[in-house]
């Protein structure tokens, strides 16, 4: 879905929350295909059993890049992604465990840069579904202004 949000228009506090996608054990191991990482609390069962969780973990980077992808139902035309700060991996996501995003705007400002454009700062917040945080990031947006500024 299309929808033109200028930077005027965010509303600090507005939250979305994306739909769900299970974690499959396919995931797991195109991810790891795709990285390099077989790290073995990731792969490797007998060896997950002996750890504190007591099965395979989740790649973080993997939980990363579903839940921003979950974001991706929303394409905004006047605005684009500056990148990701603060990224946490709070909680390990498990094979069966169901995720989606809660994106909240936590802050706006003027971009020191560029005076027609304004950024944005989305918190997004992977959810198990348990509703515990797993992943925690700030997604920079830089979004053009409604009203041009000189």
């Amino acid at each position: 879905m299309e929808r033109t949000i200028y930077f005027d228009d965010y509303e600090l506090g507005h939250i979305r929350i994306t739909s769900g996608r299970t974690i499959t054990e396919t995931d797991f191991v195109v991810h790891a295909g795709h990285t390099g990482d077989f790290f073995p609390h990731h792969m490797d069962a007998e060896f997950a059993k002996t750890t504190p969780f007591g099965q395979r973990i989740d790649h973080g980077t993997m939980i990363f890049s579903i839940g921003v992808g979950l974001t991706a139902n929303l394409v905004n035309p006047v605005a684009f992604s500056y990148g990701y700060d603060r990224l946490r991996f709070i909680r390990p996501v498990f094979i069966g465990d169901t995720i989606k995003t809660r994106v909240t705007i936590a802050a706006k400002a003027d971009d020191p840069k560029r005076p027609d454009v304004g950024r944005v700062v989305e918190r997004c917040e992977v959810l198990n579904q348990r509703g515990e945080v797993v992943l925690a990031a700030d997604h920079i947006l830089i979004a053009e202004r409604r009203v041009k500024t000189v």
